[in-house]
C-alpha cells in the first residue's frame, strides 16, 4: 500500500490500534497480486493487537469507518485493509464489552469470582454482523425447500375443495404410484399437501411452513433440528406417510411408551383418516399383537422395544415365530429425540439374558476381599472403560485373602468375582446408577432417572452389587444375544430424526450415521433468551452459583426448573436450597418421588414453584 494512503489512515486510528497495522502489515494486507498474503505470525499479531487495543481500540472503530481520509483515498486493496482492521477493533471492542457487563453486575451487587466464570464465546456476534454475506443456517435452509413449498402452497385450494373420501382415493393413487417405481421424491408435493389438508380437517392443525421443511429434510435423510414447541410431533407424519405408500413399512421411533401411545392415537388419525394402517408397540404386549402392530404402514415404538424385538427374532426357530417383518423390516424410521438415542445411548447394549449357575458365598467373600484392598495399591480404576484392573501386588494379596494359590484356575476361578466386587465398590454409587427398593437392586436410566424394572446388570455385575449392598443375591445371568443402538440403526435403508439440539453434534451424525443436519427456521421469533455457557472450577461452586440464582429468581415468583444428570446431583442442590430456605419439588428415581411425578411436573409452572428433576429426556408426562 502507498505511504499516503497508510498516513490518511493513521490520522483516523488511535496510536494503540495501529499496533496491528504496523506489526502485522505484511501478515494480514493483499499482496501485489490481489490476493491475501498469509504468515504464522497472523493469529500472534491479532491476540497482541486486541489484548493492546483495549477499550481505546474499539472507541476508535467508528472514526476510522467514518474517516474523510479513508473513505477519499479507498480502493480495493484499502477496502480488504479496512474490514480486516475493522474486524480486529470490534473483536477487541466485544473482548471488552463482556469486562464492561461483569464490572456492571459487580456494581448490581452480583459477585463473580475470579477463574469462577469462562465466557464461552470471546468475540461475541463480531463475525456475524460485519460480514454482509453472512446467512444463518436457518436462513440457508428456508432457501434450500423454498420450491417445494411454494409448490405444496399452490395445491391447497384445490385439496380443499375435496371431499374426505377423494381424499382417500388420492391416498390409493399415491400408493399404485409408488408400488409401480415411480420415485418417491416425485409424490413429495403432492402426498404433503394430502397430510395437510387432513391434518386440518381431523386435528385442525394446519402445519406451518416450517414444518413442512421439517417433513422434506427427513424424508431425505437427514436430522431436522426443530427448537421447543414446534411442532415436531406433527412434523413426522409428513415423512411417515409419503414413506409408507411403498407398503414396505415405517417406525416412528420415541423415548417411552406413553409417547408412542399418545403419538399414535394423536397425530395418527390424519394417516387412519387417509387409509393407512397405524400400530403402536408397548410394554408387555403379546406377541401376536406386535407382530399385528409391526405390520401396519405405521408402527409407532420406543427404541428399546424394537431392539428387544429384533434380539428376540434373532433367536425365533422359525419365521413364524417372527415379530419385525420377515422380509427388509427396516425401511425407514423416524426418531424423536435423535439425539439422546443416537449419540447419548449409541453404546448402550441392548442384552437378552438366560438364568446361569448361581454361587452367592463366592460374591459375599469377593465383597469382603475388594474391601480389604487399597486404589492405586492393590488395584487400578480406569474410569473411561469402567472397570477396575487387578495390578500384581493385587493378585497376591488376594490370593492371600481367599488361601488359594491362582486365581485364575479354570476349575475353581475366582479372579472374577474379585474383579465384580472391585467395579461394585468403586464405579457403581447407590442412587445414581442404581437404587435398593425392598431390598432389591435396581437400575437406573443414567439418561432418563427412570428405574428400569426387571433390567440387571449381565456377567456377575449386577450379584456383585447385591453382595455390596446386603440384598438377597439372585441367579447369574448369561448372555444370548446383544446389540447396542448404534448398531441397531444402521440397519435401516433410510433413517431421519428430530431434535431441538442437533447442531452441536452434527459432525458426529455425519461421521457415524452419514446423517446431515438441517437447521429448520422458527415459525415465530423466539422470545427466549439463550445465554452463554458457564464454566466453574469444580461442581460444588456451580451448584452454589445456580442455588444463588434460583434464591434470587424465587423471590419474586418466577417459577424455576434446575435439570440434574443424577439423583446425587438433585440432591445436592436441594441440600443447598434447604439450607437457603428455599422451598422446592425434587423429581428423580427414587420410588417416593417417582410416584407423584405427573403431580409435581403440573405443578412446576406455577408461580414460585422450584422444581428439581434428574434428566429430562423422555419423561413424558407433558
Amino acid at each position: 500500500f502507498s505511504a499516503c494512503k497508510f498516513s490518511a489512515m493513521q490520522q483516523a486510528l488511535p496510536t494503540e490500534a495501529l499496533l496491528l497495522s504496523k506489526r502485522g502489515a505484511t501478515n494480514f494486507l493483499p499482496s501485489h497480486h490481489g490476493g491475501c498474503a498469509t504468515s504464522s505470525r497472523r493469529s500472534e499479531s491479532l491476540a497482541d493487537a486486541v489484548s493492546v487495543t483495549g477499550m481505546q481500540a474499539g472507541h476508535g472503530v467508528q472514526r476510522f469507518l467514518n474517516s474523510k481520509a479513508t473513505s477519499d483515498h479507498a480502493s480495493s486493496g484499502n477496502q480488504s485493509l479496512s474490514m480486516v482492521c475493522a474486524s480486529t477493533l470490534l473483536a477487541g471492542l466485544a473482548f471488552n464489552s463482556s469486562r464492561m457487563r461483569r464490572r456492571q453486575r459487580h456494581r448490581r451487587g452480583e459477585t463473580i469470582k475470579k477463574n469462577d466464570l469462562i465466557k464461552r464465546h470471546l468475540f461475541g456476534d463480531a463475525v456475524e454482523q460485519l460480514n454482509p454475506f453472512y446467512e444463518s443456517p436457518a436462513e440457508q435452509t428456508r432457501k434450500r425447500f423454498q420450491g417445494e413449498i411454494d409448490a405444496i402452497n399452490a395445491l391447497t385450494d384445490s385439496f380443499k375443495n375435496m371431499t374426505d373420501d377423494q381424499l382417500r382415493e388420492g391416498t390409493v393413487k399415491l400408493q399404485k404410484k409408488a408400488q409401480s417405481g415411480e420415485s418417491l421424491d416425485s409424490l413429495l408435493v403432492e402426498a404433503f399437501a394430502l397430510v395437510r389438508e387432513a391434518s386440518s380437517r381431523v386435528l385442525g392443525l394446519r402445519p406451518f411452513d416450517v414444518q413442512l421443511i421439517g417433513g422434506i429434510a427427513l424424508h431425505q435423510g437427514n436430522i431436522s433440528e426443530m427448537g421447543t414447541g414446534e411442532g415436531k410431533t406433527l412434523v413426522a407424519i409428513l415423512p411417515a406417510f409419503l414413506n409408507a405408500l411403498t407398503g414396505k413399512g415405517v417406525h416412528v421411533v420415541t423415548v417411552n411408551d406413553y409417547l408412542a401411545r399418545r403419538d399414535a392415537e394423536w397425530v395418527g388419525q390424519p394417516l387412519r383418516f387417509l387409509g393407512l394402517t397405524v400400530g403402536v408397540i408397548q410394554g408387555g404386549m403379546a406377541p401376536e399383537q406386535r407382530k399385528k402392530a409391526y405390520r401396519c404402514d405405521v408402527t409407532y415404538v420406543t427404541n428399546s422395544e424394537l431392539g428387544f424385538d429384533y434380539l428376540r427374532d434373532q433367536m425365533a426357530p422359525s419365521p413364524g415365530d417372527l415379530c419385525l417383518r420377515e422380509r427388509d423390516p427396516f425401511q425407514f424410521a423416524v426418531v424423536d429425540e435423535v439425539d439422546s438415542i443416537l449419540i447419548d445411548e449409541a453404546r448402550t447394549p441392548l442384552i437378552i439374558s438366560g438364568t446361569a449357575s448361581s454361587n452367592p458365598e463366592k460374591y459375599e467373600v469377593a465383597r469382603e476381599v475388594a474391601k480389604a484392598l487399597r486404589k492405586r495399591v492393590h488395584y487400578k480404576v480406569d474410569e473411561k472403560a469402567r472397570n477396575c484392573v487387578l495390578i500384581e501386588e493385587g493378585v497376591v494379596a488376594a490370593e492371600k485373602l481367599v488361601n488359594k494359590d491362582d486365581l485364575f484356575d479354570p476349575q475353581d476361578p475366582w479372579f472374577p468375582f474379585i474383579v465384580n466386587a472391585l467395579n461394585a465398590k468403586e464405579l457403581y454409587v447407590k442412587d445414581k446408577q442404581y437404587i435398593v427398593k425392598k431390598k432389591e437392586v435396581m437400575i437406573v436410566d443414567e439418561f432418563t432417572g427412570r428405574v428400569m424394572e426387571g433390567r440387571r446388570w449381565s456377567n456377575g455385575l449386577h450379584q456383585a452389587i447385591e453382595a455390596k449392598e446386603g440384598a438377597k443375591i439372585q441367579a447369574e445371568s448369561v448372555t444370548l444375544a446383544s446389540i447396542s443402538y448404534q448398531s441397531l440403526f444402521r440397519l435401516f435403508n433410510k433413517l431421519g430424526g428430530m431434535t431441538g439440539t442437533a447442531f452441536t453434534e452434527a459432525k458426529e451424525f455425519d461421521q457415524i450415521y452419514k446423517l446431515k443436519t438441517v437447521v429448520v427456521p422458527a415459525n415465530r421469533d423466539r422470545k427466549r433468551e439463550d445465554l452463554d455457557d458457564q464454566v466453574y472450577v469444580d461442581d460444588i461452586g456451580k451448584w452454589k452459583a445456580v442455588a444463588r440464582d434460583v434464591e434470587r429468581f424465587h423471590s419474586v415468583g418466577r417459577p424455576v426448573l434446575i435439570g440434574t444428570t443424577n439423583v446425587e446431583n438433585s440432591e445436592i442442590i436441594a441440600e443447598l436450597l434447604d439450607a437457603l430456605g428455599v422451598p422446592y419439588q425434587l423429581l428423580n428415581a427414587k420410588p417416593e418421588n417417582v410416584a407423584r411425578e405427573t403431580e409435581i411436573i403440573a405443578a412446576s409452572g406455577r408461580k414460585y414453584a422450584v422444581t428439581i428433576a434428574t434428566n429430562m429426556a423422555g419423561r413424558g408426562t407433558d
